[in-house]
């Protein structure tokens, strides 16, 4: 018996030594989780009434347990790298169609748009539309669409934030034209939007009439005839009091300071009319020689843009950012959890199987029930304790040694018996 006990001794150290070298070896693989061998004792079968004398036979390794806790986060350059904090696993759909687990997030894009792993296995989750809308119905590999451009917004509103100079004098010409500087006594101008993207020029021009705190608006897009608004009404205050149509209707519009403008487009674009938003105009005094913005003027119109970067949030969604400052949904991560993790198969590469004994895998949104959160740009390192893991490849080299010569001393007891 002596020598079966030794030897199981020996075959349980030699095991212990290759999960602690494994968690050497890996001590710098991203995503990798430590391991530990587990034994258990062997007894002979005995009768009932022996139990007071049995001895041991040795041990066995009754598995091997991997310890699934956090490892260090560390942050990288690369968008793409996602690291877990707390519970979960990325999904992964491998090239031959199957689907495992993985806590190793250092992900890139080939050259298709999806986001994969080193091995090709493409990170799963939901994908979001062209209106950036999650298509929750259904998991499937995330693909961030580089190529593809955002479609445009027509412009339907354009504000000015303006103030008329009280002391202008009127123009000297009484007649309005464009092309003639002395029939208007300020000017400003806007880009817009059509529903194809393509820009125009909007002008307006105020005419300060003889009637005290009154002036006429005149606006139309570049290369037009510019087109009578209306008219603005203000206070002794140099407040915006009204606004009306022009003559000979001369009705009030309502709120003050709200035109509206038609621009014929000629490529095709829908019919366009847009709201010209004067409301924030005030009159107040200057040093009589014109009228001046107070600030930049804005309208509600995007033009077709490229996508430049993209973002992934704490609950796994991507953020694109457009050449034009939009930000849209691009698609989600999920996560995915286990009742027993230790019941998963490992098949290395970094990744996990589903079995019987892990259970059915719980998919969800990152940072909701038991899930962790996701950390983009960001990796998760080994949780491999290299000090540890030396002190214990130093035990198990001693129990080896021992067991080593439990077998020694064997063979000397042998020896004096043949001697006898």
């Amino acid at each position: 018996m002596g020598y079966q006990t030794a030897l199981s001794g020996l075959a349980a150290a030699s095991n212990d030594l290759d999960v602690v070298g494994n968690n050497i070896a890996n001590a710098q693989t991203a995503g990798f989780k430590q391991s530990m061998a587990v034994f258990a004792d062997l007894y002979a079968n005995s009768i009932a009434t022996a139990v007071n004398n049995q001895i041991g036979i040795g041990t066995r390794l009754a598995g091997v347990q991997q310890d699934f806790s956090q490892g260090e986060v560390t942050t990288t350059d690369v968008p793409t790298n996602m690291a877990i904090n707390g519970n979960g696993f990325f999904q992964m759909l491998n090239p031959n169609g199957s689907v495992t687990y993985s806590r190793n997030g250092q992900f890139v894009e080939n050259k298709a748009g999806f986001i994969v792993d080193a091995e090709g296995d493409e990170v799963m989750g939901y994908q979001a539309n062209a209106q950036g809308q999650l298509q929750t119905g259904q998991v499937v590999p995330i693909r961030i669409p580089n190529s593809s451009l955002l479609p445009p917004v027509a412009t339907t509103k354009a504000t000015f934030t303006l103030n008329l100079d009280a002391a202008a004098a009127q123009p000297k010409d009484a007649t309005f034209d464009p092309t003639d500087p002395d029939s208007y006594t300020f000017s400003t101008s806007i880009k817009t939007v059509d529903s194809l993207g393509a820009e125009t020029t909007v002008n307006l021009y105020f005419v300060k009439s003889a009637t005290s705190g009154q002036w006429e608006v005149f606006g139309g897009p570049s290369g037009a005839t510019p087109t009578d608004l209306g008219s603005m009404t203000f206070d002794s205050s140099g407040a915006l009091t009204a606004s009306a149509s022009p003559p000979p209707a001369s009705t009030p519009i309502t709120p003050a300071g709200s035109f509206s403008l038609a621009i014929p487009n000629t490529d095709g674009a829908a019919a366009q009319t847009i709201t010209v938003d004067l409301s924030g105009t005030t009159q107040f005094g200057g040093d009589g020689t014109g009228s001046a913005a107070t600030a930049a003027p804005s309208q509600d119109g995007f033009g077709t843009s490229q996508l430049t970067n993209f973002a992934i949030g704490a609950d796994g969604t991507i953020t694109g950012t457009y050449s034009d400052g939009r930000t849209a949904v691009l698609g989600q991560v999920l996560l995915a959890t286990f009742t027993n993790p230790n019941g998963l198969q490992n098949l290395g590469n970094n990744q996990f199987a589903q079995t019987n004994d892990s259970g059915e895998p719980q998919v969800g949104v990152a940072g909701t029930s038991t899930l962790g959160s996701i950390q983009g740009g960001a990796i998760e390192s080994s949780n491999a304790d290299l000090t540890n893991s030396l002190v214990d490849l130093i035990t198990a080299q001693r129990n080896y040694q021992a067991n080593a010569q439990t077998i020694k001393t064997q063979q000397t007891i042998d020896q004096t018996l043949i001697n006898l």
